[in-house]
C-alpha cells in the first residue's frame, strides 16, 4: 500500500511507446509534480489512524481491528492501480484528464469524513465484513482517489516533455517522505494537538488541495505535446514481461506484506501490547522502500543479504528458543532487526528486478496485488486455520526462500537441501510422540535447537535447507514452549489469541496445587485454584485483601439488593462477591471470553457463584447506553488492564454516560491496573473537572498470598458522603486523587495516548 519506485535504468527507449519532446527545465514542474505525489502520501497515511480512531467506539483498540483496515486500504490501494494502469494504457492524455476529472468530483459526495448514519457491528458474529463494508461507505471514494494518485501522477510526468521525464521514479522520494512523516507526525503531533472534529475537517481541505494540484499537473500534461501511445502497441509490451518474473514481483510484494501484519499481530500478543507499537513494523517497512530503491543500493543489497543468515542466529536462539533470558525490550528488538533484514533482502530483490518506465503501472499494479494478498492471507485466511500468530514463523521462511538463489542451487542437491529439514521434523515429532515426560530435558532439547541454529549459518549458500531447517528449528522450539507452558486451551477469535495454561502453586504444607490462568496475549485476566474449598476465592486483581474486597465488605451491611454492572468478564472472578438478592449484568466485547469463562472445565467461577447473572455481548459503551438510566448502584469497568486499551471507555462523554446510568448515591469503579499508561491522571482530570468525588488506592498485598497481586483501582461517586465509608476504612489505604495540570480532558473529540505514557 505504499509508494514504490521503479527501476532509473532504462531499457532501449526503441520500444517506448511515447516520445515526449524534452524542451522544458522548469524546477516549478517538478515541484508541483512532487508536492502531488508528497500531498497524496501525508493525506493517505493520516486518513488510516484517523479512521481508525472514529471507529475505536465501535470496535474497541483489538490488532485485528488494525489488520482489517489494513486489506481494505491495500485493496483499494490495488483498484486504484488497476484504474491508473487501464486508464494511462487504454485512453489518450486528454482522455485520461476527463475521466479522472468525473472520478475525483464523484468522491466529493464522501466529504466530509464521517460514519454512516446508525452503524453498529454486529454483537453475536465475527465483525470483519461489517468493517470493511462501513470503511467502503465512508471513505472509499476519497481513499481510491488518493490511491491513484502515485502510479497516474508519474505516468503523466513521464509524458510531459521535461527534461527528467525519462526518468519519473526520483519523485518516490517526495512521496514516501510525505508517508513518513505523516505516519510519525499523526500520534506525536496531530492527534495530542488538534482534535478529531478538526482533523477531519483539515483532512478534507488537504484533499481539495491534493485535487487542484492534481487539476495543475492534469493541465500540464493536456498542453504538452507528446505522441499518444496505442493500446495494442501497449499489449505487445506487456508481453516482453515474462509470467516467472510476473510471479517472482508477486511473491516479492506478499511475503513482506503479510510479514508486516504477522509481526504486528505477534509482538502485540506474545510479546507486549505496547500501545503505538504497530507503527515502528510499518516505519520501518516503509522506510525499506526508501533505501533499497536509492541510488546506494547497489552497494547496500549485497551486504544485507551477506549479514542476514549472522542476525538469524542470536534471533533464533534468544527470539523463539530461549526467549526467557532477555527482557520485553530486547526481545521486540531481535523482531524488528530480524524483520528489517527481512524487507530490505525482499524489497531490494524487487529492486534488482525492476523494469524499465514503459512497464511503470504494470510494476506498481502487481506489487499493490502482492500487498492486497499478503493482508487477506493474514486476516481472512490465518486466524480461521491456526489458533495462534503461526502466519508470522511461516513468513520468516518464505522471507528466506526469496533470498537470491546462486544459478547452481536448483541442478545441485535439491532433493538433498529437503532431506534435511525433513529428517529434523522426523526427529522431533518421534521424540514429542515417545518421550513421556519431555520437559525434564527441556535444557538438553533447548543446547540441542541452539547448536542446530548454528549449523543454519553454513547452509546459507543453500537457499532451501537454509529456509527450511530455519523453519524446522522455529516450530520445533514453538511446541517446546508450549509443552512447558502447560496450555490447556488455545484459540483465536477478532479481538486476539485467548490461552487457559494450567500452572502448580506450592501450597504452605510443600503439596503441589494446580490452578488455571486466562491470558490474553500477555496479559492475565484471571485465575482461579481447583480444590473444592478454595474455588470460589476471587484472586490476582479481585482479591479479597484487596480494592474490590475492601469495598463489598466495607458495603457489606447495604449492598443486599445492589443492581451491580462489570465491564469485562475475565474468568469471572468478581461474580463470587454476587449475593443471591443482588441483580448482576455481565458485559464482554468478545464472545470467545464468554465461552471459555463459562466452561467449568476451565474456570467455574460462574457456575458457581453468579446467581444467572445477565451476560451481554458487545461493546459496553453501545450496550449501557440501551440500560435504563439510574439503574445501577456499583458499576464497575474493568476493560484498561490489557495495554490497547479502548480509549473511548475514558472519556468524559463516556463518565457521563456512566453516572447517568447509575442511582444518585451509585459507585463507579475502575480496575487500572497497566503496565505502560498512568490510567489515574486521565480519571483525576474527569473528576476535578466535573466535580465528582475519587479514591484510588495503589494495593500491594502486605504479606505473600498465593497468587494475590499488586493492583490499581479507583472509585468516583457524585457525593463525596457516598465514599466516606471507604476512605474512613482501615481495610485499606484508599487516598484522594493526584492532581494534574498538564493534560487537557479527554473527549470523543480528543484523546492522547502519548501523554500518559508511564
Amino acid at each position: 500500500m505504499f509508494r514504490r519506485p521503479v527501476n532509473n535504468t532504462r531499457e532501449n527507449d526503441s520500444e517506448t511507446m511515447t516520445a515526449p519532446a524534452k524542451t522544458n527545465r522548469s524546477l516549478s514542474w517538478t515541484l508541483l509534480f512532487a508536492g502531488t505525489l508528497f500531498v497524496s502520501a501525508s493525506l493517505m497515511f493520516v486518513l488510516q489512524p484517523l479512521f481508525g480512531k472514529i471507529l475505536l467506539p465501535l470496535l474497541g483498540g483489538s490488532p485485528a481491528v488494525w489488520n482489517t483496515c489494513m486489506v481494505f486500504y491495500q485493496t483499494i490501494l490495488f483498484l486504484g492501480y488497476l484504474y491508473a494502469h487501464t486508464l494511462s494504457t487504454q485512453f489518450t492524455q486528454h482522455r485520461q484528464i476527463q475521466i479522472h476529472t468525473v472520478v475525483i468530483l464523484i468522491s466529493f459526495l464522501a466529504l466530509p469524513l464521517a460514519l454512516p448514519e446508525n452503524t453498529a457491528p454486529p454483537t453475536e458474529s465475527n465483525p470483519t465484513i461489517w468493517l470493511l463494508w462501513t470503511l467502503l461507505l465512508a471513505i472509499g471514494l476519497p481513499f481510491f482517489v488518493v490511491s491513484t494518485t502515485s502510479p497516474l501522477i508519474q505516468k503523466w510526468f513521464a509524458n510531459i516533455g521535461h527534461q527528467t521525464s525519462d526518468d519519473p521514479y526520483f519523485l518516490y522520494a517526495a512521496s514516501n517522505t510525505g508517508s513518513l512523516i505523516a505516519l510519525l507526525s499523526y500520534p506525536f503531533l496531530l492527534e495530542p494537538s488538534i482534535g478529531l472534529a478538526h482533523q477531519k475537517t483539515y483532512w478534507s481541505i488537504g484533499y481539495v488541495i491534493l485535487c487542484l494540484l492534481i487539476a495543475g499537473c492534469a493541465a500540464i500534461l493536456w498542453k504538452s505535446k507528446t505522441r499518444q501511445s496505442t493500446a495494442q502497441n501497449q499489449t505487445s509490451e506487456e508481453n516482453t514481461l515474462s509470467v516467472f518474473k510476473k510471479l517472482h514481483w508477486l511473491a516479492l510484494a506478499f511475503v513482506p506484506s503479510s510479514l508486516l501484519l504477522g509481526l504486528t499481530n505477534f509482538i502485540s500478543t506474545d510479546i507486549a501490547s505496547v500501545p503505538l507499537l504497530w507503527i515502528i513494523p510499518l516505519t520501518v517497512y516503509l522506510l525499506s522502500f526508501v533505501i533499497v530503491f536509492s541510488k546506494w543500493n547497489d552497494n547496500i543489497h549485497p551486504t544485507i543479504v551477506k549479514l542476514q543468515p549472522v542476525i538469524l542466529l542470536p534471533f533464533i536462539a534468544y527470539a523463539f528458543i530461549n526467549p526467557a533470558d532477555l527482557p520485553y525490550w530486547a526481545y521486540l528488538i531481535l523482531h524488528l532487526i530480524a524483520f528489517f533484514f527481512a524487507v530490505m533482502v525482499c524489497h531490494g530483490e524487487l529492486a534488482k528486478s525492476r523494469p524499465s518506465t514503459q512497464h511503470l503501472t504494470t510494476f506498481y499494479l502487481i506489487m499493490s496485488f502482492g500487498g492486497m494478498l499478503g493482508g487477506m492471507f493474514n486476516t481472512f485466511v490465518a486466524p480461521f486455520i491456526f489458533n495462534g500468530i503461526y502466519e508470522y514463523p511461516i513468513m520468516i521462511i518464505a522471507a528466506l526462500l526469496l533470498r537470491p538463489w546462486p544459478s547452481n542451487s536448483v541442478k545441485n542437491g535439491l532433493i538433498l537441501q529437503i532431506a534435511i529439514p525433513a529428517l529434523l521434523v522426523i526427529i522431533g515429532l518421534v521424540l514429542y510422540a515417545n518421550i513421556e515426560d519431555l520437559l525434564q530435558y527441556f535444557d538438553i532439547l533447548v543446547i540441542s535447537l541452539i547448536a542446530l541454529t548454528l549449523i543454519t549459518f553454513f547452509l546459507r549458500a543453500k537457499p532451501v535447507a537454509f529456509a527450511l531447517t530455519t523453519g524446522t528449528i522455529i516450530f520445533l522450539a514453538l511446541g517446546l514452549h508450549g509443552l512447558s507452558s502447560h496450555t490447556l486451551y488455545q484459540e483465536r477469535s477478532f479481538f486476539g489469541v485467548l490461552a487457559v495454561r494450567e500452572s502448580v502453586l506450592t501450597s504452605e504444607q510443600n503439596q503441589p496445587e494446580t490452578y488455571h490462568e486466562l491470558f490474553h496475549g500477555t496479559t492475565k485476566h484471571g485465575a482461579q485454584r481447583l480444590p473444592e474449598v478454595l474455588a470460589t476465592i476471587p484472586l490476582t486483581y479481585y482479591s479479597r485483601p484487596g480494592p474490590m474486597g475492601q469495598l463489598f465488605k466495607e458495603y457489606d451491611n447495604n449492598n443486599q439488593n445492589w443492581t451491580i454492572g462489570i465491564v469485562g468478564l475475565g474468568a469471572g472472578a468478581l461474580s463470587c462477591y454476587a449475593k443471591p438478592s443482588q441483580h448482576w449484568t455481565l458485559y464482554e466485547i468478545d464472545p470467545l471470553v464468554v465461552d471459555i469463562a463459562s466452561n467449568p472445565e476451565y474456570f467455574s467461577y460462574l457456575k458457581r457463584c453468579s446467581y444467572d447473572s445477565k451476560m451481554s455481548i458487545g461493546d459496553a459503551r453501545l450496550s449501557l447506553e440501551k440500560e435504563p438510566d439510574s439503574k445501577f448502584d456499583l458499576l464497575v469497568m474493568d476493560a484498561f488492564s490489557s495495554d490497547s486499551v479502548p480509549t473511548h471507555l475514558l472519556t468524559q462523554e463516556a463518565i457521563e454516560l456512566y453516572f447517568k446510568k447509575l442511582k444518585p448515591q451509585g459507585i463507579l469503579a475502575f480496575h487500572i491496573t497497566n503496565r505502560h499508561l498512568l490510567l489515574k491522571k486521565v480519571l483525576s482530570i474527569h473528576a476535578e473537572k466535573m466535580h465528582f468525588s475519587a479514591l484510588i488506592e495503589e494495593f500491594k498485598p502486605q504479606q505473600e498470598l498465593p497468587l494475590i497481586v499488586a493492583t490499581d483501582w479507583v472509585v468516583m461517586a457524585k457525593d463525596s458522603q457516598t465514599l466516606t465509608p471507604l476512605s474512613l476504612s482501615r481495610l485499606g489505604n484508599w487516598q484522594k486523587m493526584p492532581l494534574y495540570f498538564d493534560m487537557q480532558p479527554w473527549t470523543d473529540d480528543f484523546t492522547n495516548i502519548v501523554s500518559i505514557w508511564k
